[in-house]
Parts: structure tokens; C-alpha cells; sequence
């Protein structure tokens, strides 16, 4: 069980991060039991390359200053869309036409497990 609070702790850590950077529709996805890649997905989109490449320099830059190290990155060259791997948490920053095209928030929803992220 603490391994879980430690996740939800991490992935509110995340998002909190993104929306400094103006991301957009934050949506935290629960896959633990859906699938063996991780415990979450945390999915958000920026409105352009530059802003995508600026919300992951932020997320990495900040989440060093913790001790949280990236396992992978992938998709940073082209901006469109960059998924950064956190061990149990992995991040997705779409752009936003490109998000539209995947999908993923609706390809991982079984009617429960998708949540929005507010700001408070």
C-alpha cells in the first residue's frame, strides 16, 4: 500500500509541475491492474512544439531537483508528443492536434479510472 501513496504522491507532484507551465487538460489515468507498464499515465497538452519541449524541461528540471530521475524519454527532437518514464508514473506531453489523433485518455478509460487534475 505505501508503494501506491508514494505513486498518487509522485503523480500529484507531476501534475502540479505541468500546470506551471500552462499545460492543458491534465488527466491522470490509473492503469495498475489494466496493464503492466505502470500505475499511471499522467496526460497533458500544450499549444504548440516550443511549449511542449518547454513543459518537459520543466517537469525534468524540477523532478531532478527531488531525486526523481527519468528512466526514458522519447519524442523530444520532433515536440509533438514526448512521453517520459518514471518508473510507475509515465508522463505524456501532446501537442495538442497530435493528442486528438491518439487518443490515449479515451484508449485507457474503462468508465473509472480517468480523472481530471484541477489546480486549487
Amino acid at each position: 500500500m505505501t508503494e501506491v501513496k508514494e505513486s498518487l504522491t509522485t503523480v500529484q507532484q507531476i501534475c502540479r509541475v505541468l500546470a506551471e507551465k500552462q499545460a492543458t487538460d491534465i488527466k491522470i489515468v490509473e492503469i495498475r491492474g489494466i496493464s503492466d507498464l505502470a500505475d499511471y499515465f499522467v496526460i497533458c497538452s500544450g499549444r504548440s512544439i516550443p511549449q511542449v519541449k518547454a513543459i518537459y524541461d520543466h517537469l525534468e528540471e524540477q523532478l531532478e531537483k527531488q531525486g526523481k530521475l527519468a528512466v526514458r524519454k522519447e519524442g523530444y527532437s520532433e515536440g509533438r508528443w514526448i512521453a517520459v518514464d518514471y518508473g510507475d508514473v509515465i508522463v505524456h506531453i501532446f501537442h495538442k492536434d497530435t493528442r486528438e489523433i491518439y487518443g490515449l485518455d479515451s484508449l485507457w478509460n474503462n468508465g473509472s479510472n480517468v480523472t481530471d487534475f484541477k489546480t486549487e
